[in-house]
């Protein structure tokens, strides 16, 4: 069994992403720990963020030649049980994100792994900045692409549906 991937986009991030592509060539997310803009995942040019040597790599998105999703060591400590959703919702990106000037901005959803799925995952080793600058290639499959938020990452019931709109 193939461990899942540990980033998944959604269609409407996906196509804002093909868009970026285009215009400014390959490109790449940092997910870091830190406030503000840093809390929400950055879209940089490739190249344009330096990778740190305790950064890993989460994985690549199935969106053109691939798009690689980074997070800070530290910060992925906290998160390694939990699969990435790379959203789109409209407002107004990071300072520094590619889609600042589009009228969205991308947001970090996240779904907590199952036990097996976390068992699988044990076996594959995290790929840092330090063994991807000396050749290393990501394992596993590319981060697919659904539909919706929703479709990885539902809604739980209870508190949440309780609560008056």
């Amino acid at each position: 069994m193939t461990a899942p991937s540990r980033a998944l986009v959604t269609r409407a991030a996906a196509d804002l992403l093909e868009t970026l592509q285009q215009r400014h060539g390959p490109i790449m997310f940092h997910q870091s720990g830190g406030c503000c803009d840093g809390s929400s995942p950055m879209c940089y040019p490739l190249g344009d963020f330096l990778v740190g040597d305790r950064d890993v790599l989460l994985g690549l998105l199935d969106v053109a030649d691939g798009v690689p999703v980074w997070i800070s060591g530290p910060q992925f400590d906290t998160w390694k049980h939990t699969q990435l959703v790379i959203d789109l919702v409209p407002g107004r990106g990071g300072g520094f994100s590619l889609e600042a000037p589009e009228g969205f901005r991308f947001l970090s959803r996240g779904r907590a792994f199952t036990d097996d799925e976390n068992a699988q995952l044990d076996s594959v080793a995290a790929l840092t900045g330090a063994q991807y600058a000396a050749g290393a290639t990501p394992p596993g499959p590319r981060g697919e692409v659904v539909a919706e938020a929703a479709d990885a990452c539902p809604m739980p019931k209870g508190r949440a549906a309780q609560i008056p709109g």
